[in-house]
């Protein structure tokens, strides 16, 4: 989906929170509507930031904040556990002025980890710090944190001992909301400048240490005003492997192609032949948005400057779900 050219003194919002959504054959109209609610708080969030005149990298932040306060969502509060019943969770963001960057892997406790990616951008000289040091940065900082009983969902545990039934029987998981799940956000602000920020959980019962494509820059999260910004939500290894958003983001500066061509040629043409389910949500510098995947579906949505808050989950198109 592409959004037509906004004015130079527009903005656009894009966000999303995950792909491999649940099989429509078990979503109910109380949880679809949970989720849609759930979108449509982020995309609140970050559109006040937006409207008020605020930046993009601002916009993004608080959009995520509000992703990762969502127990539905695989990030923050509902970040899917390890294989040893821990919880480890990865954040980037990305500033379109000047390239800046931080991210954060491997960590448990900080309330929103993409505040921490944050505090790494703007307060320390590194890009990614990951573990016990990450942690230690953090509470110097002073971010907020919280017990590990703020992090529990049942669903989250549940799935979890599901996923190890099935190893343990041999049994081959298909259920792609298991395997990957990420929230992110991207944004175009009134003066024209990008940002991106991304943040999850991982994936159900992956192995203690393994970090996906959300916090590589490049791979999962890219911003860069002379062409786009974008977040990524899918199987990570292919989405590093492929260095997926920053293909999308060669193939407009080298290539010429559009926002939607280039977002489109790498999610469906690459990557999903090369196993990478998944899908990005995008905004060019002209404010053109872009949410292509290529699995069952994608929990997204966009608002631009008429305040609209479109969202949608499967393969259809974007609603302002309050009127659906």
């Amino acid at each position: 989906m592409t959004g037509n050219t906004i004015s130079d003194n527009g903005f656009a919002l894009a966000i999303h929170g995950g792909a491999g959504t649940i099989l429509r054959s078990k979503m109910t109209p109380e949880r679809e509507a949970a989720y849609h609610a759930g979108l449509r708080r982020a995309l609140d969030a970050g559109r006040i930031v937006l409207a008020d005149g605020g930046t993009a990298l601002d916009a993004v932040s608080a959009a995520v904040m509000a992703l990762e306060d969502e127990p539905l969502f695989n990030a923050g509060r509902g970040a899917v556990y390890t294989s040893a019943g821990k919880q480890e969770m990865d954040a980037a963001v990305m500033d379109g002025r000047d390239r800046s960057a931080g991210a954060v892997a491997g960590i448990c406790g900080p309330r929103n980890p993409v505040l921490a990616a944050r505090a790494i951008m703007e307060h320390s000289a590194h890009v990614l710090l990951i573990g016990e040091g990450a942690m230690e940065f953090c509470r110097k900082r002073g971010l907020t944190f919280e017990e590990p009983s703020y992090f529990y969902t049942e669903q989250r545990w549940n799935a979890l001992q599901e996923t190890l039934a099935m190893r343990t029987s041999g049994v081959e998981d298909q259920d792609e909301s298991r395997k990957h799940g990420t929230v992110g956000a991207v944004a175009r602000d009134r003066h024209g400048n990008l940002a991106a920020a991304t943040s999850t959980g991982g994936m159900t019962a992956k192995s203690p240490g393994r970090v996906g494509d959300s916090p590589v820059i490049g791979a999962g999260t890219w911003a860069d005003n002379g062409t786009c910004a974008i977040s990524a939500t899918g199987h990570g290894e292919i989405f590093i492997r492929y260095a997926a958003a920053h293909e999308i983001a060669s193939r407009m500066r080298y290539a010429g192609q559009s926002l939607e061509e280039a977002s489109r040629a790498v999610v469906i043409d690459m990557l999903a032949p090369a196993g990478g389910s998944g899908g990005i949500v995008a905004v060019d510098r002209a404010g053109n948005v872009s949410l292509p995947f290529n699995c069952s579906g994608m929990y997204r949505g966009m608002v631009r400057g008429d305040g609209k808050p479109l969202t949608a989950i499967y393969d259809e198109p974007l609603v302002d779900y309050r009127n659906a």
